[in-house]
């Protein structure tokens, strides 16, 4: 019987996405690429989870991209906020290629945060949760973390604070943005900005982390 979901991105063209962005894949991953983008194609018309309508540039663009920004994550396991998560970019491609980590998915929209859900629920990921809340309202709930992402954002400042406040105590940020963008964050401080990384196959978008820098108050000698 139907399930009235798109056929299947193939095998050979993610392994091929992925090869430009020099990103290893095994079956397993393969196919959890595949499923959710059949659900996000097939979720997408009464949700509007992305305006990008090509499976082909969907795959590069939100699966790819998102992915690549795993080489700027600890080489352990560790505790990860995606703020912004929309249709799961880059947290759920990021827990896909690192199982290893433990995924907070922070959406605001109700409708995005079920979709979410069922991704996970379909994809059968452990140590993923959805809030369903504005990043500004949360802290122990998701403290400690090790890094926090996001690609949909604006308010970099405000942003930055609660990533690295005492509530929440992330030790790293990493940003998917617009090369413009990069050079305004990589001037507020409390951060030791990395340089900047562009992404394959694009023109303006770029990834920049960030560790937060800390200092040490009342050291005695």
């Amino acid at each position: 019987m139907s399930t009235g979901q798109p056929p299947l991105t193939s095998e050979r063209a993610i392994l091929r996405a992925c090869q430009e962005f020099e990103l290893t894949l095994n079956a397993e991953q393969v196919l959890q690429i595949q499923q959710y983008m059949a659900m996000l194609l097939a979720w997408n018309d009464k949700v509007n989870l992305t305006a990008i309508r090509d499976p082909l540039e969907i795959l590069n663009r939100h699966f790819c991209e998102s992915m690549f920004g795993a080489s700027l994550l600890p080489k352990t396991s560790c505790r990860l906020a995606d703020v912004g998560s929309g249709g799961g970019f880059p947290g759920l491609p990021l827990k896909i290629i690192r199982p290893d980590n433990y995924v907070f998915l922070i959406e605001s929209s109700v409708k995005k945060a079920t979709f979410l859900a069922e991704v996970v629920r379909e994809l059968k990921l452990t140590d993923t949760r959805v809030l369903v809340s504005r990043y500004e309202e949360l802290g122990e709930e998701v403290a400690p973390l090790d890094v926090v992402c996001s690609r949909a954002l604006g308010e970099f400042e405000g942003f930055l604070q609660w990533a690295g406040g005492p509530r929440v105590g992330a030790q790293e940020v990493i940003f998917w943005i617009g090369k413009s963008d990069a050079e305004a964050i990589r001037g507020i401080p409390g951060w030791r900005w990395g340089q900047v990384m562009d992404v394959p196959r694009s023109l303006r978008r770029c990834l920049l982390a960030g560790h937060r820098e800390v200092t040490n108050v009342g050291a005695t000698t």
